[in-house]
């Protein structure tokens, strides 16, 4: 790990990221968070001179244009978390206030609900990829599992060929925000990744610990060259422009995921609040409270609501 670093605080990082490991934490997030910390800290000030410079270099790094609030927010608390895991080792280390994290943490972004025609259209647009030929069919089977099962893009990236039971009908998903789970699919899913995974044993090994989704080096497929495709994908179905942070993003298979499971459920005449947690047991949130901001009001889910209402009041009133 250390080799890959660059910036003076190396060491540092190293042990913070061990020390979060030791107390159970995948903290996989914040180790992205501080690579790229790292990278930054490397250009500005390559030399030991940086420990005298790292205020000024996080209020730099905290202030770099075209970043949400929201997201800058989620940087600070890292670094301040790791500046003062180095003050238990130095009094005088350096440890960033509460009040340089940006004042707005709110998100005002809506995600696109992708219809059932939208996910066709970039499925289609899948196939067309180019070489190598075997990338139609990694980005076929990870678009249905993202859509059929709600996963997160990096659970999905991370599956291994041992956690897909296709006759069982079930994925098994690692730790990730929260507690590992598994993850039951739709019977129609599974001739498809039957399908890829006859595909895979002809481009790669699939042994039992490798992983399911791999790209051109035959081990892996990572989560930006994945989530560039998929951004393509959605520009070439006219989902999401050629340049920008608008338009519908890959995360956004997980929103329609979550509103189409609710439409069912409407549809199937059920009571959502009984059925709310399942879904957020499913889609790995430790409370409902994380699935909320999945729970979005589409037209079709208002007028669902508005009829079943209707019918409420007229009953009422008949038998009054």
């Amino acid at each position: 790990m250390r080799s890959r670093l660059a910036s003076p605080f190396a060491d540092d990082i190293v042990a913070f990221l061990e020390f979060k490991r030791g107390l159970g934490y995948g903290y996989e997030r914040g180790e992205f968070t501080l690579r790229a910390f790292d990278r930054f800290a490397a250009m500005r000030c390559p030399s030991r001179a940086a420990l005298r410079s790292l205020p000024g270099i996080i209020r730099e790094w905290l202030a770099r244009k075209d970043r949400k609030p929201i997201t800058l927010a989620a940087e600070h608390v890292v670094i301040r978390q790791f500046c003062l895991f180095r003050r238990r080792h130095d009094s005088k280390a350096f440890v960033p206030p509460r009040a340089w994290a940006p004042a707005s943490t709110r998100s005002n972004f809506l995600p696109r609900i992708l219809s059932k025609d939208d996910v066709r259209r970039v499925l289609h647009g899948a196939s067309f990829l180019g070489r190598p030929a075997f990338r139609a069919s990694v980005y076929r089977a990870l678009l249905l599992i993202l859509y059929c099962t709600g996963l997160r893009f990096g659970e999905a990236l991370r599956l291994r060929v041992r956690d897909v039971d296709i006759d069982g009908l079930v994925l098994f998903v690692v730790r990730s925000k929260g507690r590992a789970r598994w993850v039951p699919f739709h019977r129609s899913l599974a001739p498809e990744l039957r399908r890829y995974l006859r595909a895979r044993r002809v481009y790669a090994p699939a042994r039992p610990d490798d992983r399911f989704f791999v790209g051109q080096d035959r081990e892996r497929l990572l989560a930006k060259t994945a989530s560039e495709t998929v951004r393509r994908l959605l520009c070439k179905a006219g989902l999401k422009p050629p340049s920008g942070r608008t338009g519908a993003r890959p995360y956004d298979f997980r929103h329609a995921f979550a509103v189409h499971r609710l439409e069912r459920w409407y549809r199937a005449g059920v009571d959502l609040h009984m059925r709310l947690p399942w879904l957020s047991a499913y889609m790995g949130h430790d409370n409902i409270l994380g699935t909320e901001k999945y729970l979005h009001a589409t037209p079709w889910l208002l007028d669902a609501a508005a009829r079943r209402l209707r019918r409420r009041l007229t009953r009422r009133r008949k038998s009054a």
